[in-house]
């Protein structure tokens, strides 16, 4: 696990590094030329629009807020909601610092949407890696039922990326904020997962209590 942990630093460092060496030097690179093509010229249509919108606005406060609350509702204890939620705020507090030092503006001329602030990397990619991403790795951790895992892993990767094209395609962002946000989440998640969840998230926390009772006799 730690050599996984390892090689998912190293390869989004040099991803995301790569990355930020064009933005640093002004230019629009290739990634961002082709997705512009494809998602923006060929993909756009009336009928579509609504939808990445309604998908994009699953990565804004109010949506990730309500997530929260699921959370909190639903998961065994407290601890996976508190786990969750410092992590979005971590991560969040992580994109404006990267955003003020980067300062690239946004792109302009072909958005669908208004948006303030700076470009690179894309706040909603971060986030949806970084809280979507926690909640594959709860579930794939703690959840027994192996089709569930599966089932559940799959559909909030889907949501990712998603949410991700969902930023191109709405012009607010290049392919290259995108990608580069989603880098720097699963670093984050490499090590938040290492160090914080597990504070969070003991077995014993997470047991259902009818189990723990059972355990008692």
């Amino acid at each position: 696990m730690a050599n996984k942990r390892v090689v998912v630093l190293a390869a989004c460092a040099i991803v995301f590094v790569a990355l930020l060496e064009d933005v640093l030097a002004g230019e629009i690179g290739r990634l961002d030329t082709a997705a512009y093509a494809l998602i923006v010229e060929q993909l756009r249509a009336e009928w579509l629009t609504p939808i990445m919108e309604a998908v994009s606005a699953l990565a804004t406060p109010v949506s990730l807020v309500v997530f929260l609350l699921l959370i909190v509702a639903f998961a065994p204890g407290k601890r996976p909601g508190a786990c969750a939620a410092v992590n979005l705020v971590l991560v969040f507090v992580l994109n404006q610092v990267l955003k003020a030092i980067v300062q690239r503006p946004r792109p302009d001329g072909f958005q669908l949407a208004v948006e303030q602030g700076f470009s690179f990397p894309s706040g909603h990619s971060m986030v949806a890696m970084a809280f979507f991403g926690l909640l594959v790795w709860m579930v794939w951790r703690y959840q027994p039922d192996r089709a569930t895992r599966i089932a559940c892993a799959v559909a909030f990767s889907a949501l990712i990326v998603l949410v991700g094209v969902s930023r191109v395609y709405l012009g607010v962002h290049y392919a290259s904020d995108v990608l580069a946000g989603f880098c720097v989440s699963l670093a984050w998640l490499a090590i938040y997962t290492r160090v914080a969840a597990p504070l969070f998230l003991e077995p014993a926390a997470l047991r259902h209590p009818t189990d723990a009772r059972v355990s008692e006799k």
